[in-house]
């Protein structure tokens, strides 16, 4: 059970165990302006931390900082809202932290694999933990399978300094190997492969050293090459190098029976041994044995593993007779969907929710995410954030996320494609009404339409969008104006042909001056607060070089002619 309580800021602090604890100092000016005008709407999940009335933020560590600034800036004391959680309870804040970061900003992937081993340690299993993350089965075991690299190679991963395909490769390799390759890797004489290359070095490039062998190279009648310098050793015969080796590694197998383990199960070549899906189980409590086969001829045994008991019931529900065949389940599928679209043609407002639900979340035919809104100048980003347009869109987005009872969304649009979450959503939306559909809808295509497309000039068509008044050239503006002929032509706008003529030598630095001063009113200049820059309306200062905007309108304008 969590309870609903009011606390004061100074009385809150991060917990260890939030998704994004140990994380910089998060971008917050998303959310500043809506909180400045109505505070925290959205209770921070916390619980009590051992000290009297102390407690730690479990999910809410943007909410809970950007309050903090807030503080920082009118002096004022704050105390938010917040849900509590039961003192102790690792396990299920974890979760909470998860649950309430997967729909803000994409954690990184050793940030998810953090996330998923403590919950694995907790006695999740692949399939709930994936359930808890709205991500796929496969997806889970990929994150969780970085666990198995040695800590030189994940720093470098967090820190983006090895690829993906890299790292897929690595995951695979022995300890033994990831050390050789780390080495090589942080050598400045010596160039570490990656990708593909990697993966053809993890496996031997075909051939199969003879520190693999599990049997006395003396028993092995085939030839044995050497490179030059002595240094390594190859078989020349992989196939009699396999005849050798599966039986040590039956042998092997034997001995470990003979020696008490119960079960001893020789995985099949080239398997993975999925640790995270094992629990570490003593010899006396039917603990197993698992030996792992590389191409590259490596035998790694792992000792003391027990599937865990989820899984058990999962593999044996596996190894029953399917009701279906693959060909009959596809033969059901196709007709039930046939019967479902020929429905869904008559029921318009249903088919308006599941749009709603597919743009959403996603599925493998529709995927659509929020304009990211690029740019390469800070001072662009600043005005951008700043902006009264994004500060309705913060405002419409909390309002959205509220209706569908989601927490805080950095986006609204977009998700990662789970059928199980578009369902949830799904099943949300029909408790709407038309009027909150249809909200909904025109928030989603307002997020993902596209910056500098032909979309906005034709909305600008069709609806009396005053640019001017959603956009004050402010310093990021004036900062990216450099052409003189072009600011004097402004400068004539704003004061005058004699002022401009007057002018026309001054650099556009000095121009710029006078413009400002003009917007402003200062230094005896006639104020003209509502000048804005031609091109927010379409239009262009010259006919060459015409800046794309204006080329877009130009384009739609005849298709709207009456």
């Amino acid at each position: 059970m969590m309870e609903l309580a009011t606390i004061p800021l100074e009385q809150l602090k991060v917990s260890a165990l939030n998704m994004r604890a140990s994380r910089k100092k998060p971008y917050l000016d998303d959310i500043l302006p809506s909180i400045r005008e109505r505070g925290v709407l959205v209770p921070l999940l916390v619980r009590p931390n051992g000290k009297e009335n102390q407690y730690e933020i479990v999910a809410g560590r943007r909410r809970f900082l950007a309050s903090k600034s807030i503080v920082n800036e009118t002096g004022e004391a704050a105390a938010l809202p917040c849900r509590v959680l039961a003192a102790g309870d690792d396990a299920a804040a974890i979760e909470a932290s998860i649950l309430e970061n997967v729909a803000r900003l994409e954690p990184d992937e050793m940030q998810e694999f953090e996330a998923f081993k403590n919950l694995s340690d907790k006695g999740k299993s692949v399939e709930e933990i994936a359930r808890i993350f709205g991500a796929t089965e496969l997806t889970v075991k990929r994150r969780l399978a970085l666990g198995s690299l040695i800590p030189a190679i994940r720093k470098a991963y967090a820190a983006d300094e090895i690829d993906g395909a890299s790292i897929t490769a690595l995951t695979l390799a022995s300890k033994e190997k990831q050390c050789e390759w780390s080495e090589m890797f942080q050598s400045e004489d010596m160039r570490a492969p990656r990708g593909r290359a990697l993966k053809r070095w993890l496996l031997g490039g075909g051939e199969i050293e003879t520190g693999a062998a599990l049997f006395s190279l003396d028993t092995y009648e085939g030839d044995i090459f050497e490179d030059l310098f002595g240094e390594k050793s190859v078989f020349a015969d992989a196939e009699l190098f396999w005849q050798h080796q599966d039986a040590a590694i039956e042998a092997e197998a034997e001995k470990l029976r003979g020696g008490g383990w119960s079960t001893v199960t020789i995985l099949p070549r080239g398997e993975f041994f999925s640790r995270w899906e094992h629990d570490q189980t003593p010899k006396k409590q039917s603990g197993e044995v698992f030996i792992e086969v590389r191409h590259s001829g490596e035998v790694i045994i792992h000792k003391g593993y027990a599937l865990r008991r989820k899984q058990q019931a999962i593999a044996v529900e596996k190894k029953e007779r399917p009701e279906c065949s693959a060909p009959l389940e596809s033969f059901i599928d196709l007709h039930r969907h046939a019967a479902a679209r020929a429905v869904m043609l008559k029921h318009q407002g249903i088919a308006l929710r599941l749009l709603a639900a597919h743009l959403m979340v996603g599925a493998p035919n529709i995927r659509c995410a929020p304009d990211p809104q690029r740019t390469r100048k800070e001072e662009t980003a600043a005005s951008i954030a700043a902006s009264k347009g994004e500060a309705v869109m913060a405002t419409e987005r909390a309002e959205i996320a509220k209706l569908l009872d989601l927490e805080e969304p950095a986006h609204i649009a977009g998700g990662n494609e789970d059928g199980w979450q578009l369902a949830y959503v799904f099943a949300r939306l029909m408790k709407l009404s038309d009027e909150d559909i249809t909200r909904t809808l025109t928030f989603i295509i307002a997020e993902i339409m596209t910056v500098g497309h032909e979309a906005v000039e034709c909305l600008a068509k069709v609806t009396p969008i005053d640019f001017g008044a959603w956009m004050t050239p402010d310093d990021a503006f004036f900062d990216l104006l450099r052409d003189k002929n072009i600011t004097n032509v402004m400068l004539k706008e704003i004061a005058g042909s004699e002022v401009a003529a007057a002018n026309a030598s001054a650099t556009a630095k000095a121009q710029k001056a006078i413009i400002r001063d003009c917007l402003e009113g200062r230094n005896g200049r006639e104020r003209a607060a509502n000048w804005r820059p031609a091109w927010l309306n379409g239009l262009s200062y010259t006919d060459a070089g015409k800046p794309g905007v204006v080329r877009r309108a130009e384009k739609v304008t005849p298709l709207f002619a009456e």
